[in-house]
C-alpha cells in the first residue's frame, strides 16, 4: 500500500519533530538553571522609564486581555536594566525614584526607595 520511500520520509519528519522538542526542554532547562544560579545583586538605581504590553486573544467567550509590566532601571554605571515585574509592583514605582534594586539575572525580586 506505501512506499518504503514514504516509511523514510515519516520517520524523517517524525525524528525532525522530536528532536526540536527536545531541543526546546534542554534550552528550557539550562535557561532556568542559568537564572536560577545566578547571583542575588543589590545595586543603587534609578527608574528612568516604564512601560506595559497589553495582549488581546479572542475567544468563544469574547475577548480576553492580559498586561505585561517592565521597568528600566539605570545603575551608577550608566547601564540600563530593564525587569519584569508584577502590577503591584509596577504600580509603586515612577519615573525617578531612586534606591536599592535587587535582581537575579533578569528576574526582579525588589526596590527599596530611599527617602
Amino acid at each position: 500500500m506505501f512506499s518504503s520511500g514514504f516509511f523514510i520520509l515519516l520517520t524523517f519528519v517524525l525524528l525532525l519533530i522530536l528532536s526540536m522538542l527536545l531541543f526546546i526542554v534542554i534550552r528550557s532547562v539550562f535557561h532556568w538553571n542559568t537564572k536560577t544560579h545566578s547571583r542575588r545583586l543589590t545595586v543603587t538605581a534609578t527608574v528612568v522609564a516604564k512601560r506595559m504590553d497589553v495582549f488581546y486573544r479572542s475567544t468563544e467567550s469574547g475577548k480576553i486581555s492580559s498586561s505585561s509590566y517592565y521597568t528600566t532601571f539605570q545603575v551608577e554605571s550608566g547601564d540600563q536594566i530593564e525587569l519584569s515585574m508584577s502590577d503591584e509592583e509596577y504600580a509603586l514605582l515612577a519615573n525617578g525614584d531612586y534606591g536599592n534594586l535587587r535582581f537575579q539575572g533578569m528576574h526582579y525580586l525588589g526596590f527599596e526607595r530611599f527617602l
